[in-house]
């Protein structure tokens, strides 16, 4: 029995919360950076809006191609509002390092560094997947070429490794950052794709996967 679009809906006001955050979230963390006037480079602010930006734009690109591979409604409403809310703050964390007057791309420094993992941050993968739960170049093909519920449950189990790697950065902004508009954000995605995460694995189990 597919889940009714009460849960769906749930899941997507979530999500949308996430875009209004304000002042909901407050965290004491002795490892959080000391608020400037404005983030420099190297600051866990400007870290997480780069990185999450890379992040974020991966998820949009897969929940475009499942749209155009299954004709599922149930996986086409998640993809929709998953590329829709991803592609949302997407711009906003953008536009922040626009507004401090940062660079978009840092040379020479490591995805997740600013979290303190260093050359840890990214998975040393070769075909693509520079930073945890991201898919592979192979991966992505993989889900061009599938269709029907093999591109369902192949784009649940992606989108569910790569909520898990955006929960784990998500929460390290949540610790570290010092601007509160960002610092709550992060927090939203958190809670926001841990829900997302509960209903894709009744979707694979809908799915006997």
């Amino acid at each position: 029995m597919r889940l009714d679009r009460t849960r769906l809906a749930a899941v997507s006001a979530v999500a949308l919360a996430v875009l209004f955050a304000g002042g909901a979230v407050t965290v004491a963390s002795a490892d959080r950076d000391e608020a400037p006037a404005t983030p420099v480079s190297s600051s866990a602010d400007a870290g997480f809006a780069r990185d999450m930006a890379v992040h974020h734009q991966q998820a949009v690109e897969m929940s475009f191609i499942v749209r155009d591979r299954t004709k599922d409604e149930e996986v086409r409403r998640l993809a929709y509002d998953i590329a829709n809310t991803q592609a949302n703050q997407r711009g906003m964390m953008l536009g922040w390092l626009d507004l401090w007057g940062l660079p978009k791309n840092q040379s020479g420094v490591e995805p997740m560094a600013w979290m303190g993992m260093g050359d840890m941050g990214g998975t040393g993968d070769p075909d693509g997947a520079v930073m945890p739960g991201m898919a592979t170049n192979a991966q992505l093909d993989e889900l061009r070429r599938a269709s029907g519920r093999e591109a369902e449950v192949l784009y649940l189990k992606l989108m569910t490794a790569h909520h898990r790697g955006g929960v784990h950065m998500a929460e390290g902004c949540v610790q570290k950052c010092s601007v509160d508009i960002e610092r709550n954000l992060a927090q939203g995605m958190v809670d926001a794709q841990r829900s997302e995460m509960a209903l894709m694995a009744d979707m694979l189990k809908e799915r006997g996967a």
